[in-house]
């Protein structure tokens, strides 16, 4: 397929490997940033063509993962209700709340529906003005302009039977966290392409200088993924902590400005939850005061509340670097994609759900090893 068996060539992935190989002295720990590369470093075993003396962990990149239990638990209440269509992304469905999840309260007659765009709640809201549809709006900065055109667009018609329920987390504020923490031990990161392509990178420059660690915007492929790995290990066997961009066939420095301004125009900058992590500090969207009437939380006056995760579940560990799937006692005993303790098991970008499917049989004989 044009534009991606390219990036896939196992003898371009082997030059890569032996261009790593040439240049590491030292033991390096990178942290991947997108649950999107997670996978594929896992699937094409990009890892195991890398001297040991790297190690790759994986971050707090998948949106759905780091959904708080609070707001999962208020999106099953909303989705039980008689007068509700409930829509969410297909990711979504199998998340764990305390007791079930949204495919069970499907099962038991609720109306939850899979689209595939926050405009096709909007059109469902126009074709069924009895009902309140309401849109489950997760993720990076990457599907925010998409959930802003559709507040946008029903703040225009006047629609009052349309609501988001916001659980919108921001990329740089968790690199932040990460590299603040005193058990921190990410000393590179691979940024997320698709983040980038939408907000641009400059976000990323004060974060590499204040802890001296190199950036690299990368995107998806193995040999993306191979040359973020080289870059970032030349800078740190060079003395150099510098922002650079892979992922330049998508990426420009000042990103998408009409996408950035839709943002700006509906969502402010909030402190926000992330699960099994804890509030970070401004690294989340919530719907500005004039689009207040389009937050569902507001209008069935839902409360906020703490809730405690499972014991069992180490995501939280794994979301910060700090463990690897395999490692959680847990993993493919009691926590099985058909019995998740946590959304990392079951989202399409959690690294436990990456772990279970790729490491638990040979891998796709796409890169060499």
């Amino acid at each position: 397929m044009k534009f991606v068996d390219e990036y896939r060539d196992p003898d371009a992935a082997s030059r890569y490997a032996g261009l790593i190989k040439a240049t590491v002295t030292r033991p390096w720990t990178l942290m991947e940033i997108c649950g999107g590369q997670t996978h594929a470093i896992v699937r094409f075993g990009v890892d195991e063509l890398l001297p040991p003396s790297i190690t790759l962990v994986h971050g707090p990149g998948c949106p759905v993962c780091v959904t708080p239990l609070e707001v999962i638990e208020k999106a099953l209440d909303i989705a039980a209700r008689l007068d509700v269509i409930f829509c969410s992304f297909g990711d979504m469905l199998r998340v764990p709340g305390l007791k079930n999840d949204l495919l069970s309260v499907k099962a038991e007659g609720g109306d939850v529906r899979v689209i595939y765009s926050p405009l096709d709640a909007l059109a469902l809201a126009r074709a069924n003005p009895e009902r309140q549809v309401v849109f489950f709006a997760v993720g990076f900065e990457t599907t925010a302009p998409a959930n802003a055109m559709a507040v946008f667009q029903a703040a225009r018609e006047v629609r009052r039977n349309f609501a988001l329920l916001v659980s919108h987390v921001l990329v740089p504020p968790a690199m932040d966290a990460i590299l603040s923490s005193p058990v921190n031990r990410v000393q590179g990161f691979l940024a997320a392409g698709h983040v980038c392509a939408i907000m641009g990178y400059h976000e990323y420059e004060p974060i590499a200088r204040r802890y001296r660690v190199p950036i690299v915007v990368t995107g998806f492929e193995p040999l993306d993924i191979l040359q973020g790995i080289y870059l970032c290990v030349k800078q740190l066997e060079e003395g150099r902590a510098d922002l650079e961009n892979q992922y330049a066939r998508a990426v420009r420095p000042q990103g998408n400005r009409e996408a950035q301004r839709l943002v700006q125009e509906v969502f402010e900058i909030r402190p926000r939850k992330w699960r099994g992590v804890g509030e970070i500090a401004a690294s989340g969207l919530g719907l500005r005061p004039q689009y207040r009437d389009f937050d569902v939380e507001e209008r069935f006056g839902l409360a906020d509340r703490s809730l405690d995760e499972p014991s069992e579940c180490r995501s939280g560990l794994i979301l910060q670097g700090l463990m690897k799937p395999h490692e959680c006692p847990a993993f493919g005993a009691s926590c099985t994609p058909d019995h998740p303790l946590g959304a990392t098991m079951v989202s399409s970008e959690g690294a436990c759900a990456a772990y279970y499917r790729y490491r638990r049989a040979p891998h796709a004989d796409v890169v060499s090893r």
